[in-house]
């Protein structure tokens, strides 16, 4: 796999297009920082880290999908940003706004993994790695 973050979206997306309740997904440190993110802004209900066991090696991801009562998700669309074959930097005062500012942008920065409006307030560009919205 050449773009494990384009896996992670990838997968929470055809999690929600089939309806699943929860997507397991393999852990990295970023991924668990993505996930973070992704439950403070409210786009998933929860996400918990597996224990490797005797059929999967490595610690995973299992993220509980939110949808509402009329049973549509939370997350409309998602789109990675800088790939690995064109990576993406921005300074924070010129961040661009997801959907005229409903959306969110994941960043990497000096600082950590955060949201662009995070990285407006504290004054840090970074990676733009994926939007959401």
């Amino acid at each position: 796999m050449t773009d494990p973050i384009a896996d992670f979206l990838t997968r929470i997306r055809n999690g929600i297009r089939a309806a699943h309740e929860t997507v397991i997904i393999p852990s990295s440190k970023l991924k668990r920082e993505l996930a973070r993110i992704l439950k403070e802004q409210g786009y998933i209900q929860s996400f918990k880290l597996l224990s490797p066991d005797a059929t999967h090696p490595g610690e995973r991801i299992e993220v509980t999908l939110k949808y509402t009562d009329d049973r549509r998700s939370a997350i409309q669309g998602l789109r990675r940003v800088s790939r690995p074959g064109q990576r993406t930097y921005r300074g924070h005062e010129n961040l661009p706004k997801v959907q005229g500012g409903m959306g969110t942008i994941i960043m990497s920065t000096s600082h950590g993994v955060m949201t662009g409006h995070q990285a407006r307030q504290s004054g840090v560009g970074g990676e733009v790695v994926a939007e959401i919205w």
